[in-house]
């Protein structure tokens, strides 16, 4: 019985080593030890065609040192969160990140990050759709959210506020609202939505979420009761990342973040029409960035699409999330 052991075990300590055996897969998986990657970022960080990148994460992933998971028709990967406790394969992934290291793939690694949103950028920049701030279905969403918060209501913050539909909702509820947009065009927009309303409570912010005059300006109000992300997750190159951002300016002891977004779906023309870089997500990936930044009782519900429903994301399901910071 010992002999069967010991000659499984040696026969997958072989296999993993052949499979290591290799420069390139070192190197595959030192960038995917970095973060999730798609084929072809692997391929341009590689400066290796798409086909024999395909090859060797095909080998990784046989075993097991590999996650890959589909968005429409984009295969993206990851180390396998196991795969690091064995002293070998974090050897290989040290080895991989110093010959990345040589070849510059590392340092070009934000770049090919960076990339996921400029088309993003280019489109709200040049967005001129002001929307009507009527109950439609992305407010019921949002009002859907506003049940599941606390009661504390003295400071909302809307993170991609772009034509300012939802200050419309938020500026009766909360003491004070601030509407964040990094794009000037997206911030002209929401002035005039709210045109003459003249919520005296309502602030406008041309600003990433995290500016450091945006958590300076929170930081003294002593964090955000609420903070809404609404439909701008999807645009975000690191969505995991940005929650631990917007996780931070909430209240501690109870600020609530709320996400509104779409679940996962396999409408690739979103990417072309919206640019948009994720295909929604599920719940448990919801969930999972939630709990990585720290935030507890976290809820998601699915919204079903509305029948009819105007718009080139009319007929996606959508979810809101709602997590709070301990």
């Amino acid at each position: 019985m010992l002999e069967r052991q010991a000659g499984g075990e040696t026969s997958r300590r072989w296999e993993l080593y052949r499979v290591l055996a290799e420069p390139l897969r070192l190197r595959v998986l030192a960038l995917a030890a970095e973060d999730e990657l798609a084929i072809g970022e692997l391929s341009d960080l590689l400066r290796e065609p798409q086909p024999n990148v395909s090859r060797h994460v095909q080998s990784l992933k046989r075993g097991g040192l590999l996650a890959m998971r589909k968005q429409g028709t984009r295969a993206l990967v990851r180390v396998e969160a196991d795969a690091l406790r064995d002293a070998v394969i974090a050897d290989a992934v040290a080895a991989g990140r110093r010959l990345c290291a040589a070849d510059g793939s590392l340092v070009r690694l934000p770049e090919v990050i960076a990339l996921r949103e400029q088309e993003a950028r280019a489109f709200f920049a040049s967005n001129d759709e002001v929307r009507s701030p009527g109950v439609d279905f992305d407010t019921r969403a949002h009002l859907l959210a506003l049940g599941m918060l606390l009661p504390r209501r003295k400071l909302a913050i809307d993170v991609g506020t772009g034509d300012g539909r939802l200050l419309h909702v938020l500026a009766p509820a909360f003491s004070t609202v601030i509407g964040l947009d990094r794009s000037q065009r997206q911030i002209e927009l929401a002035k005039q939505s709210l045109g003459t309303t003249a919520y005296k409570n309502v602030e406008l912010i041309q600003a990433e979420y995290d500016d450091p005059a945006v958590l300076g300006r929170v930081d003294a109000a002593g964090g955000a009761d609420a903070v809404f992300a609404s439909r701008v997750l999807h645009h975000a190159p690191r969505p995991g990342q940005m929650i631990a951002g917007l996780a931070h300016l909430l209240r501690k002891g109870g600020g609530a973040l709320v996400v509104v977004d779409y679940a996962t779906h396999e409408d690739e023309s979103l990417r072309t029409k919206q640019a948009d870089v994720w295909l929604g997500f599920s719940a448990d990936e919801l969930r999972g960035f939630a709990e990585e930044a720290g935030l507890t009782d976290v809820q998601v519900q699915q919204v079903r699409h509305a029948h009819g429903a105007p718009g080139p994301d009319g007929h996606l399901d959508w979810q809101v999330m709602v997590a709070r910071r301990a």
